[in-house]
C-alpha cells in the first residue's frame, strides 16, 4: 500500500496524505479528513517506504527494526472531545511513521481511566480482544490516566508499554510525564500573583494530580479552599459552558478560575461571550495550550505541555525497550511553561474588553 493508493481511497492528493503522515503540525480542512487518512493507512497496513522495501527484500536485520505499535487513548471517547489528545496523537503517529514503524491500531477507551468502570468490567476480556484485533503488536503507547489494575493487565498482554500522562503511574511502566501537580501550581501561582484569592477549580477531582496541585498551592499561601469553588466535572467544552452558566445564574462568582484543561476553559469563555452584558469578568487560566487557545477571545492564558517532546520521548522509550536497550522502568519528566495571554487580569483592573465574539 503506497501513499498514492491511500490518496485514491480517501479522495485527496498524495501530497495531503504525505503531509498528514509526516507532519503533526499540518492542519487538514477538517479533523475528520485527517482521521480518515490515518484510519485508511492503518486498515491497509501502510508502512513507510524503507520498511516496506526491507520486508519485501527479506532483510532479517532490517526486519527486526520494523516495529508494530498500537495506541490507547483513555480519557476520551473520540478524537474531538479534547483536542489535547488529538494533538498529542498527531505527534506520536508521525513519530511512528518517521521511525519506519507501523501503526497497528488506535483505541479510544475512557473506561480505562474510570476506576469504578474498571471494577465492573471484564478487563482481561477487553484487553485480550484488543490484542487480537491487531495482527502484530510489539508495543503499546497509553495516552492519559489509566487505572492501576488495568495497566498491570495491559503489561501482561502487550508486554512493552509506555505511558504519556499528567498523572504518574508510580513506576508501573515506562512513562513520559508532565507532572499535573506542578502544572496546576504554575497556573494558580500566576492567579495569586495577580492578586486573586477567590480562586475556583473546574475539572476532575478524584485521584487527579491537578486538583492536588490546586489545593496545595492555595494552602501554601494561606488561602482557604471554599467547597463551592470546586466543581467536579467531565473535562469538555460543553461542561465548561454549563459550569459558567450556572455561576452566572447563581450570582455567586469566583474572581478567578483554574480549569484542569484548555477545552473546559474555552467552553467557559464562550459562555461569557454570550452573557457579556452581565459584566462579570473573571480571570481564567488552564493547562495544555491546545491550538484553539489562541483562537478564542480573549486568548487563553495557559500552562503549555510540550506535546511534541512528550510524543517523541514516548516512542523513543518504547522502541528502546522493545529492542532490549533497557529493562528497568524509566521515567522522563518534562516541565510545563506558563503562556501569558489576555484571559487573566490583575485584580486592580476593573474591566477589560476582550470578551467579544
Amino acid at each position: 500500500m503506497s501513499i498514492k493508493e491511500i490518496a485514491q481511497i480517501v479522495g485527496v492528493s498524495p501530497a495531503t496524505v504525505s503531509r498528514v503522515l509526516n507532519n503533526p503540525e499540518y492542519r487538514c480542512k477538517t479533523p475528520e479528513l485527517r482521521e480518515k487518512i490515518w484510519k485508511t493507512a492503518i486498515e491497509q497496513n501502510y508502512m513507510p517506504n524503507e520498511s516496506a522495501r526491507n520486508l519485501k527484500m527479506g532483510k532479517q536485520a532490517d526486519r527486526e527494526h520494523t516495529c508494530y505499535i498500537s495506541v490507547l487513548i483513555t480519557r476520551t471517547e473520540e478524537a474531538r472531545t479534547d483536542p489535547f489528545f488529538t494533538e498529542l496523537l498527531r505527534v506520536i503517529e508521525s513519530e511512528i511513521h518517521n521511525h519506519m514503524c507501523i501503526l497497528s491500531n488506535v483505541w479510544y477507551k475512557p473506561l480505562f481511566s474510570d476506576n469504578r468502570e474498571c471494577q465492573r468490567s471484564d478487563l482481561n476480556g477487553i484487553i485480550r480482544a484488543m490484542y487480537e484485533e491487531v495482527e502484530n503488536s510489539d508495543g503499546l503507547i497509553v495516552i492519559g490516566k489509566c487505572n492501576k489494575d488495568a495497566l498491570k493487565k495491559l503489561i501482561q498482554i502487550f508486554k512493552n508499554v509506555v505511558s504519556v500522562n499528567r498523572n504518574s503511574t508510580n513506576y508501573e511502566v515506562d512513562e513520559v510525564l508532565c507532572d499535573g501537580e506542578k502544572i496546576a501550581s504554575i497556573a494558580v501561582e500566576h492567579l495569586i500573583s495577580l492578586g486573586h484569592r477567590n480562586i475556583a477549580y473546574v475539572g476532575a477531582c478524584h485521584n487527579e494530580s491537578r486538583y492536588r496541585g490546586y489545593q496545595e498551592t492555595l494552602g501554601r499561601h494561606g488561602i482557604d479552599l471554599e467547597p463551592e469553588n470546586v466543581v467536579e466535572t467531565r473535562q469538555t467544552e460543553a461542561e465548561g459552558y454549563k459550569c459558567m452558566e450556572k455561576w452566572l445564574q447563581s450570582g455567586s462568582y469566583p474572581s478567578a478560575v483554574y480549569c484542569a484543561n484548555d477545552i473546559t476553559a474555552i467552553g467557559m469563555l464562550k459562555c461569557l461571550n454570550r452573557y457579556k452584558r452581565l459584566y462579570y469578568i473573571p480571570s481564567i487560566i488552564a493547562s495544555d495550550d491546545i491550538e484553539m487557545a489562541q483562537d478564542i477571545r480573549p486568548m487563553l492564558t495557559t500552562v503549555r505541555l510540550p506535546k511534541d517532546v512528550m510524543g517523541k520521548f514516548a516512542l523513543y522509550l518504547l522502541l528502546d525497550r522493545i529492542r532490549g536497550g533497557h529493562k528497568g522502568v524509566a521515567r522522563m519528566e518534562l516541565e510545563g511553561q506558563l503562556i501569558v495571554r489576555s484571559s487573566c487580569a490583575d485584580t486592580s483592573q476593573e474591566v477589560w474588553s476582550d470578551y467579544c465574539i
